[in-house]
Protein backbone atom coordinates (compact mmCIF):
# COMPACT_ATOMS: atom_id res chain seq x y z
CA UNK A 1 0.00 0.00 0.00
CA UNK A 2 1.44 3.48 -0.77
CA UNK A 3 1.90 5.44 2.44
CA UNK A 4 -0.27 8.64 2.63
CA UNK A 5 0.67 12.02 1.42
CA UNK A 6 -0.09 13.44 4.98
CA UNK A 7 0.71 11.83 8.09
CA UNK A 8 -1.39 12.21 11.39
CA UNK A 9 0.67 13.45 14.68
CA UNK A 10 -1.49 11.07 16.82
CA UNK A 11 0.33 8.03 17.63
CA UNK A 12 -2.76 6.26 17.32
CA UNK A 13 -3.29 6.94 12.94
CA UNK A 14 0.25 7.21 12.85
CA UNK A 15 0.57 3.73 13.93
CA UNK A 16 -1.98 2.29 11.75
CA UNK A 17 -1.12 4.19 8.98
CA UNK A 18 2.61 3.02 9.13
CA UNK A 19 1.12 -0.77 9.64
CA UNK A 20 -0.88 -0.72 6.90
CA UNK A 21 1.91 0.58 4.68
CA UNK A 22 3.99 -2.04 5.76
CA UNK A 23 1.59 -5.18 4.84
CA UNK A 24 -1.87 -4.06 3.42
CA UNK A 25 -2.60 -3.83 -0.45
CA UNK A 26 -4.74 -1.10 -1.61
CA UNK A 27 -8.58 -2.74 -1.82
CA UNK A 28 -7.45 -5.32 0.63
CA UNK A 29 -10.55 -6.39 2.87
CA UNK A 30 -9.92 -6.30 6.71
CA UNK A 31 -12.48 -7.20 9.25
CA UNK A 32 -11.85 -5.91 13.07
CA UNK A 33 -12.23 -7.94 16.40
CA UNK A 34 -14.64 -5.64 18.00
CA UNK A 35 -15.32 -6.74 21.50
CA UNK A 36 -16.79 -3.63 22.58
CA UNK A 37 -14.43 -2.36 24.58
CA UNK A 38 -12.34 0.82 24.30
CA UNK A 39 -9.16 -0.86 22.36
CA UNK A 40 -11.48 -2.15 19.32
CA UNK A 41 -13.64 0.84 19.02
CA UNK A 42 -10.58 3.04 19.07
CA UNK A 43 -8.71 0.88 16.50
CA UNK A 44 -12.01 0.67 14.45
CA UNK A 45 -12.70 4.55 14.44
CA UNK A 46 -8.98 5.11 13.52
CA UNK A 47 -9.14 2.65 10.66
CA UNK A 48 -12.50 4.74 9.03
CA UNK A 49 -10.49 8.03 9.20
CA UNK A 50 -9.67 9.11 5.63
CA UNK A 51 -5.58 8.06 5.30
CA UNK A 52 -6.40 4.60 6.56
CA UNK A 53 -9.09 4.04 4.30
CA UNK A 54 -7.18 4.11 1.23
CA UNK A 55 -9.95 2.11 -0.49
CA UNK A 56 -10.19 -0.34 2.09
CA UNK A 57 -13.34 -2.93 2.84
CA UNK A 58 -13.89 -2.62 6.02
CA UNK A 59 -16.43 -4.97 8.21
CA UNK A 60 -16.22 -5.80 11.63
CA UNK A 61 -16.84 -9.02 13.61
CA UNK A 62 -17.92 -9.71 17.80
CA UNK A 63 -17.44 -13.28 19.33
CA UNK A 64 -20.07 -13.32 21.35
CA UNK A 65 -18.72 -15.92 24.51
CA UNK A 66 -21.52 -15.85 26.36
CA UNK A 67 -19.39 -16.11 29.10
CA UNK A 68 -20.95 -12.76 31.22
CA UNK A 69 -24.36 -11.75 31.94
CA UNK A 70 -23.55 -8.72 30.11
CA UNK A 71 -22.41 -10.64 26.70
CA UNK A 72 -25.89 -9.77 24.73
CA UNK A 73 -25.60 -5.47 25.85
CA UNK A 74 -21.67 -5.85 24.62
CA UNK A 75 -23.41 -7.10 21.35
CA UNK A 76 -26.06 -4.96 21.09
CA UNK A 77 -23.34 -2.38 21.38
CA UNK A 78 -21.71 -3.41 18.63
CA UNK A 79 -24.74 -3.64 16.61
CA UNK A 80 -25.76 -0.18 17.29
CA UNK A 81 -21.85 1.41 16.75
CA UNK A 82 -21.62 -0.31 13.55
CA UNK A 83 -25.02 0.53 12.32
CA UNK A 84 -24.26 4.67 13.43
CA UNK A 85 -20.92 4.17 11.12
CA UNK A 86 -21.96 2.35 8.60
CA UNK A 87 -20.01 -0.42 9.17
CA UNK A 88 -20.90 -3.99 7.78
CA UNK A 89 -21.18 -6.08 10.93
CA UNK A 90 -21.17 -10.15 11.80
CA UNK A 91 -21.79 -11.68 15.41
CA UNK A 92 -20.47 -15.12 15.94
CA UNK A 93 -21.78 -17.26 19.21
CA UNK A 94 -19.22 -19.49 20.24
CA UNK A 95 -18.65 -21.90 23.04
CA UNK A 96 -16.09 -21.82 25.44
CA UNK A 97 -14.57 -24.59 27.12
CA UNK A 98 -15.58 -24.28 30.76
CA UNK A 99 -13.07 -27.33 31.85
CA UNK A 100 -9.81 -26.27 29.82
CA UNK A 101 -6.34 -27.48 31.90
CA UNK A 102 -4.93 -24.17 30.62
CA UNK A 103 -8.14 -22.05 32.16
CA UNK A 104 -10.97 -19.91 31.08
CA UNK A 105 -9.16 -17.43 29.86
CA UNK A 106 -6.88 -19.30 27.26
CA UNK A 107 -10.04 -21.40 26.05
CA UNK A 108 -12.05 -17.69 25.23
CA UNK A 109 -8.83 -16.96 23.66
CA UNK A 110 -9.24 -20.19 21.47
CA UNK A 111 -12.56 -19.69 20.68
CA UNK A 112 -12.03 -16.12 19.12
CA UNK A 113 -9.21 -17.39 17.25
CA UNK A 114 -11.32 -20.22 15.84
CA UNK A 115 -13.72 -17.44 14.77
CA UNK A 116 -11.27 -14.96 13.19
CA UNK A 117 -9.99 -17.62 10.92
CA UNK A 118 -13.30 -18.20 9.44
CA UNK A 119 -13.71 -15.08 7.86
CA UNK A 120 -13.50 -14.94 4.06
CA UNK A 121 -11.63 -11.36 4.76
CA UNK A 122 -7.75 -10.72 3.50
CA UNK A 123 -6.91 -9.43 7.43
CA UNK A 124 -8.21 -9.37 10.49
CA UNK A 125 -7.41 -6.89 12.47
CA UNK A 126 -7.06 -7.37 16.40
CA UNK A 127 -6.44 -4.29 18.79
CA UNK A 128 -4.05 -5.61 21.05
CA UNK A 129 -1.26 -2.33 21.85
CA UNK A 130 1.86 -2.24 23.12
CA UNK A 131 1.18 -2.42 27.55
CA UNK A 132 -0.64 -6.22 26.45
CA UNK A 133 2.70 -6.90 24.19
CA UNK A 134 4.64 -6.40 27.79
CA UNK A 135 1.60 -8.08 29.71
CA UNK A 136 1.97 -11.14 27.56
CA UNK A 137 5.99 -11.35 27.26
CA UNK A 138 5.45 -11.43 31.01
CA UNK A 139 3.23 -14.34 31.15
CA UNK A 140 5.38 -16.39 28.25
CA UNK A 141 8.09 -15.95 30.61
CA UNK A 142 6.46 -16.82 33.68
CA UNK A 143 5.55 -20.18 32.17
CA UNK A 144 9.24 -21.23 31.11
CA UNK A 145 8.79 -20.17 27.44
CA UNK A 146 11.14 -20.32 24.64
CA UNK A 147 12.16 -17.58 22.23
CA UNK A 148 9.07 -18.29 20.76
CA UNK A 149 6.81 -17.37 23.25
CA UNK A 150 9.18 -14.40 24.56
CA UNK A 151 8.96 -12.70 21.41
CA UNK A 152 5.24 -12.67 21.77
CA UNK A 153 2.77 -10.73 19.39
CA UNK A 154 3.69 -10.38 15.66
CA UNK A 155 1.99 -7.35 14.25
CA UNK A 156 1.39 -9.75 11.13
CA UNK A 157 1.01 -13.45 11.32
CA UNK A 158 -0.65 -14.60 8.85
CA UNK A 159 -3.87 -13.43 8.39
CA UNK A 160 -3.51 -11.65 11.69
CA UNK A 161 -2.93 -8.13 12.07
CA UNK A 162 -2.50 -6.00 14.88
CA UNK A 163 -1.96 -2.39 13.77
CA UNK A 164 -1.87 -0.74 17.53
CA UNK A 165 0.96 -2.63 19.04
CA UNK A 166 3.40 0.20 19.03
CA UNK A 167 0.81 2.13 20.75
CA UNK A 168 0.46 2.79 24.55
CA UNK A 169 -2.61 2.18 26.28
CA UNK A 170 -2.70 5.80 27.79
CA UNK A 171 -2.38 7.31 23.89
CA UNK A 172 -5.97 4.83 23.66
CA UNK A 173 -7.70 6.54 26.02
CA UNK A 174 -6.60 9.84 25.26
CA UNK A 175 -7.47 9.03 21.48
CA UNK A 176 -10.99 7.80 22.53
CA UNK A 177 -11.31 10.92 25.02
CA UNK A 178 -10.55 13.16 22.04
CA UNK A 179 -13.43 11.58 19.77
CA UNK A 180 -15.78 11.31 21.79
CA UNK A 181 -16.12 7.48 21.41
CA UNK A 182 -17.95 5.17 23.45
CA UNK A 183 -17.27 1.96 24.78
CA UNK A 184 -18.01 -1.14 27.10
CA UNK A 185 -16.12 -2.16 30.49
CA UNK A 186 -15.51 -5.26 31.04
CA UNK A 187 -16.26 -6.31 34.28
CA UNK A 188 -14.00 -8.94 34.32
CA UNK A 189 -11.14 -6.93 33.46
CA UNK A 190 -10.60 -5.62 36.92
CA UNK A 191 -10.53 -9.80 38.21
CA UNK A 192 -7.25 -10.51 39.65
CA UNK A 193 -8.09 -13.82 40.26
CA UNK A 194 -7.02 -13.98 36.13
CA UNK A 195 -3.53 -14.27 35.89
CA UNK A 196 -3.47 -12.03 33.12
CA UNK A 197 -5.54 -9.58 35.12
CA UNK A 198 -3.30 -10.04 37.86
CA UNK A 199 0.17 -9.78 35.92
CA UNK A 200 -1.81 -6.24 34.59
CA UNK A 201 -3.36 -4.27 37.90
CA UNK A 202 -0.70 -6.17 40.08
CA UNK A 203 3.17 -6.37 38.86
CA UNK A 204 3.48 -4.09 35.29
CA UNK A 205 1.64 -0.94 37.31
CA UNK A 206 4.03 -1.92 40.19
CA UNK A 207 7.02 -2.27 37.83
CA UNK A 208 6.05 0.98 35.78
CA UNK A 209 5.96 2.74 39.36
CA UNK A 210 9.18 1.66 40.12
CA UNK A 211 10.61 1.75 36.21
CA UNK A 212 8.79 4.42 34.20
CA UNK A 213 8.81 3.43 30.60
CA UNK A 214 8.76 -0.25 31.55
CA UNK A 215 5.91 -1.26 29.30
CA UNK A 216 7.66 0.01 26.34
CA UNK A 217 11.14 -1.26 27.35
CA UNK A 218 9.50 -5.15 27.49
CA UNK A 219 7.67 -4.92 24.50
CA UNK A 220 10.94 -3.69 22.53
CA UNK A 221 12.36 -6.39 24.13
CA UNK A 222 9.99 -8.41 22.48
CA UNK A 223 10.49 -6.99 19.27
CA UNK A 224 13.90 -7.48 19.26
CA UNK A 225 13.04 -11.51 20.51
CA UNK A 226 10.99 -11.77 17.16
CA UNK A 227 13.71 -10.71 15.23
CA UNK A 228 16.01 -13.55 16.68
CA UNK A 229 13.41 -16.25 16.28
CA UNK A 230 13.62 -14.92 12.67
CA UNK A 231 17.14 -15.36 12.34
CA UNK A 232 16.68 -18.72 13.54
CA UNK A 233 13.63 -19.55 11.82
CA UNK A 234 16.51 -18.65 8.59
CA UNK A 235 19.28 -21.04 9.91
CA UNK A 236 16.84 -23.74 10.09
CA UNK A 237 16.17 -23.18 6.27
CA UNK A 238 19.87 -23.24 5.50
CA UNK A 239 20.28 -26.66 8.09
CA UNK A 240 17.55 -28.06 5.43
CA UNK A 241 19.74 -27.47 2.55
CA UNK A 242 16.81 -27.37 0.18
CA UNK A 243 15.00 -30.23 1.42
CA UNK A 244 11.59 -29.77 1.85
CA UNK A 245 10.70 -28.09 5.24
CA UNK A 246 8.49 -30.61 6.28
CA UNK A 247 8.20 -34.08 7.63
CA UNK A 248 9.35 -37.03 7.50
CA UNK A 249 12.51 -35.70 7.82
CA UNK A 250 16.25 -37.62 7.21
CA UNK A 251 17.33 -38.54 11.10
CA UNK A 252 20.88 -38.77 9.18
CA UNK A 253 20.30 -35.09 8.87
CA UNK A 254 19.61 -34.11 12.57
CA UNK A 255 23.09 -36.45 13.83
CA UNK A 256 25.38 -34.17 11.44
CA UNK A 257 24.32 -31.18 13.33
CA UNK A 258 25.09 -29.55 16.79
CA UNK A 259 22.57 -30.70 19.35
CA UNK A 260 21.24 -26.63 19.41
CA UNK A 261 21.25 -26.18 15.52
CA UNK A 262 19.64 -30.37 15.15
CA UNK A 263 16.73 -28.88 17.79
CA UNK A 264 16.32 -25.54 16.80
CA UNK A 265 15.48 -27.29 13.02
CA UNK A 266 12.62 -29.89 14.59
CA UNK A 267 11.62 -27.26 16.48
CA UNK A 268 10.91 -24.89 13.21
CA UNK A 269 9.29 -28.17 11.17
CA UNK A 270 6.81 -28.92 14.65
CA UNK A 271 6.08 -25.10 14.70
CA UNK A 272 5.13 -25.00 10.59
CA UNK A 273 2.96 -27.57 11.79
CA UNK A 274 1.44 -25.81 14.57
CA UNK A 275 1.96 -28.44 16.44
CA UNK A 276 2.51 -27.14 20.30
CA UNK A 277 5.81 -28.02 22.20
CA UNK A 278 4.99 -28.91 25.92
CA UNK A 279 8.68 -27.81 26.94
CA UNK A 280 12.74 -27.64 25.77
CA UNK A 281 13.53 -30.37 28.20
CA UNK A 282 10.73 -32.63 26.49
CA UNK A 283 12.38 -31.63 22.69
CA UNK A 284 15.94 -32.39 24.01
CA UNK A 285 15.12 -35.43 24.93
CA UNK A 286 12.91 -36.23 21.87
CA UNK A 287 16.01 -35.06 19.82
CA UNK A 288 18.03 -37.41 21.99
CA UNK A 289 16.59 -40.85 21.18
CA UNK A 290 15.54 -39.65 17.76
CA UNK A 291 19.26 -39.64 17.15
CA UNK A 292 20.34 -41.98 19.24
CA UNK A 293 18.63 -44.83 19.05
CA UNK A 294 19.34 -48.29 18.40
CA UNK A 295 18.55 -48.87 14.72
CA UNK A 296 15.89 -51.71 15.79
CA UNK A 297 14.08 -49.38 17.84
CA UNK A 298 11.30 -46.92 17.50
CA UNK A 299 11.43 -43.95 19.29
CA UNK A 300 8.16 -41.90 20.00
CA UNK A 301 6.60 -39.31 21.48
CA UNK A 302 3.31 -37.35 21.95
CA UNK A 303 2.90 -33.38 21.91
CA UNK A 304 -0.83 -32.57 21.94
CA UNK A 305 -2.56 -34.22 19.28
CA UNK A 306 0.61 -35.46 17.32
CA UNK A 307 2.84 -38.54 17.84
CA UNK A 308 6.53 -37.83 16.28
CA UNK A 309 8.59 -41.35 15.68
CA UNK A 310 11.67 -42.84 14.20
CA UNK A 311 11.09 -45.23 11.66
CA UNK A 312 13.26 -45.94 8.67
CA UNK A 313 15.96 -43.54 9.06
CA UNK A 314 12.72 -40.75 9.25
CA UNK A 315 11.04 -38.58 11.55
CA UNK A 316 7.59 -38.68 10.76
CA UNK A 317 4.66 -37.16 12.77
CA UNK A 318 1.01 -38.38 12.50
CA UNK A 319 -2.51 -37.27 14.37
CA UNK A 320 -3.86 -39.14 16.94
CA UNK A 321 -7.24 -40.42 16.30
CA UNK A 322 -9.85 -39.91 18.58
CA UNK A 323 -11.41 -43.09 20.65
CA UNK A 324 -14.51 -43.96 19.66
Amino acid sequence: MESSKSRSTDPVPSAIDDCLDRHVASGQSIVVGLSGGIDSVVLLAALREPASRRSLQLACLHVHHGLTPNADHWEAHCRDLCAAWSVPLDVKHVEVERGSSDGLEAAARRARHAAFVQTGADWVALAHHRDDQAETLLFNLLRGTGLAGAAAMAEARGRLLRPLLDVGRADIEAYAAAHGLRWIEDESNADTRFSRNHLRHEVLAGLDARFPGSAANLAAAARRFGEARGLLDELAVVDLAARAADFPLDVELLRTLSEPRARNLLRYLLQRRHIGIPGEDRLRELLRQLTHAAPDRHPAAVFGRWRIFRRGGKVAVEAIQDEV
